[in-house]
């Protein structure tokens, strides 16, 4: 399961400082996750106080 960043993504930068692959970058008014990097550990989920984050179905 890989996770996506929504629209209730303030660009904050949390999910991004916490990635330990370095799979989350800057977009375009949000953050981006690649899923080629994203070995789906959670953390940034986790992190995130906007509940931006969710599992792709």
């Amino acid at each position: 399961m890989s996770f996506v960043i929504t629209k209730e993504c303030t660009d904050c930068g949390n999910c991004q400082d916490v990635c330990p692959l370095g799979a989350i970058s800057e977009g375009f008014g949000r953050r981006e996750i690649n899923a080629d990097y994203c070995t789906e550990c959670g953390t940034c989920f986790i992190v995130c106080e906007n509940h931006a984050i969710k599992p792709e179905n």
